[in-house]
């Protein structure tokens, strides 16, 4: 089973999306980053998926695990 993430990325005519890997259609759009940024760790923690945040260029710039973490060590 694919791991499931939710994606905070730049829209190009402006504002930040909120995607679900896999649905082609934004979930929700922000005037800003950090608007956005806010809203998808609530969806990420209510549907406990890994957060994505990515730059203006598309890199990722940060990853927050909300839940179903494989990693088995402690800490």
């Amino acid at each position: 089973m694919p791991a499931r993430s939710t994606h905070v990325v730049h829209n190009k005519k402006g504002g930040w999306d909120i995607k679900k890997s896999g649905v082609k259609t934004p979930v929700a759009h922000c005037k800003t980053k950090l608007a956005a940024v806010d809203k998808a760790r609530k969806i990420s923690r209510k549907a406990k998926t890994e957060l994505v945040i990515h730059n203006m260029d598309g890199k990722i710039a940060k990853k927050d695990s909300h839940g179903r973490d494989s990693r088995k060590s402690k800490g």
